[in-house]
Formats: structure tokens, C-alpha cells, sequence
């Protein structure tokens, strides 16, 4: 059997992969201080998503989901192989691979969401902050006998709040700590399948070219 090289990532994926790392590493580091480079980091990661996942439907041929997302037999049966030190080789991402595409879009979406609903709470701010000021229809006197009760709302709302907000920044850091660990996973999965098959998926990353043997 032949090999020859030939394109496989086009340069919006390998824009869109090696911009990704930046910002995300970029959004770790910062995110204990939450200053505004932790917020545009996390807006350039959003941003980066939604592209990714219009590109998965209209981009080039191995950017698709359509030609990376294979069923949970191709996946078992790639990780046998890959076990038994023979995988079979895929011009474009491998089932496991594929798998793990998803995986990481997921759990960063969820980062993001989980962002951006603390950033709405804490500050107001946001795309998410959908809070508005109300118009009050009701007289003044009838709003000062109401005082007692406004005060006693006030002090629920902010209990409210404050629950909410830790409950969305302890799943923004659960998120945060798992998309960690998926990427420990990638970069071994880049390495093995890598050494296995014998090119280097990081330089296919960078020149968007890949040996192809699958013909003959």
C-alpha cells in the first residue's frame, strides 16, 4: 500500500485549533483574578465555539462532524486496535478522536455558559443579564406602606442570588477542572495514535498536511 501526503485541515481549523488553546490557557490562568482578561478570553472562546460548530456543518470535508463522528462500535473497535498497537489509520480525525472533538466543544460550551451566567450575577453584564429596571404603576403611599415587605423581598432576592451564583460558579469550576483532564487525555491520544501510525498529528495541525495510506 502507498502513501502520499495530501491537506487535510484547512486554515480556518487550524486557526480555530490553535486559537483555542491560547484563549483557553489564556482563561485559566487569569481566572482567579476575574479581571476583563479573564472576560474576553472567555468571549473569544465563545466565539471560537460558535464558529466551530458552523464550520462542522459547512466547512471542508474532514471539518465536518458528518465525517468524524462514527458510531460507538467503530470507536470500541479503534480503541482495540490502538490497544493492540495496530490501529487503523483515518485520513481525518479517528473515532476516538472524533469522540473527544465533541467532547471538548461540550464541555467548553458549558465552561462558557456557566461564565457568563456568574459575570450576569455578579455585574449585571453580559448576554446573559437579562435583568431589567421595572416601572412602578403603584402610588407612593401605597409603596410606603410596602416598605417592610420590599425589605423582606430584597433580603430573599439577594439569598436567591447568591445561591445561584455559587451554584454556577462551582459548575464553572467543575467544568473548567474536567476540560482539563480531556485535554491531558487529547494529547496523549495525540501522541500514541501519532507514534503508532508514524506522523506527527501536531505538524498536521500546524501545515494542515497528513500522510495518507489508505490508497493504493
Amino acid at each position: 500500500m502507498m502513501s502520499h501526503v495530501i491537506r487535510v485541515w484547512d486554515p480556518l481549523v487550524r486557526i480555530f485549533h490553535w486559537g483555542l488553546v491560547l484563549a483557553f490557557v489564556v482563561a485559566y490562568l487569569s481566572g482567579d483574578e476575574e479581571n476583563s482578561v479573564h472576560i474576553y478570553s472567555g468571549y473569544v472562546v465563545a466565539g471560537l465555539i460558535a464558529f466551530r460548530l458552523v464550520w462542522g456543518i459547512i466547512g471542508s470535508r474532514y471539518a465536518r462532524f458528518s465525517n468524524f463522528i462514527y458510531s460507538p462500535r467503530a470507536v470500541i473497535g479503534y480503541l482495540k486496535g490502538l490497544l493492540a498497537g495496530r490501529p487503523e489509520h483515518y485520513t481525518g480525525h479517528n473515532p476516538a478522536g472524533g469522540w473527544m472533538i465533541m467532547a471538548l466543544l461540550v464541555t467548553l460550551a458549558v465552561v462558557t455558559v456557566s461564565g457568563l451566567k456568574v459575570y450576569a450575577i455578579e455585574e449585571g453584564l453580559g448576554p446573559l443579564a437579562g435583568d431589567t429596571p421595572s416601572v412602578s404603576l403603584i402610588s407612593q403611599a401605597h409603596a410606603d406602606s410596602d416598605d417592610d415587605d420590599d425589605d423582606h423581598g430584597k433580603h430573599n432576592k439577594g439569598r436567591h442570588e447568591e445561591a445561584e451564583e455559587e451554584f454556577w460558579e462551582e459548575i464553572h469550576e467543575a467544568s473548567s477542572n474536567f476540560m482539563l483532564l480531556l485535554i491531558v487525555l487529547h494529547v496523549v491520544g495525540v501522541v500514541v495514535a501519532g507514534r503508532l501510525h508514524g506522523e506527527s498529528l501536531v505538524k498536521a495541525m500546524i501545515t494542515g498536511k497528513k500522510t495518507d495510506i489508505t490508497g493504493s
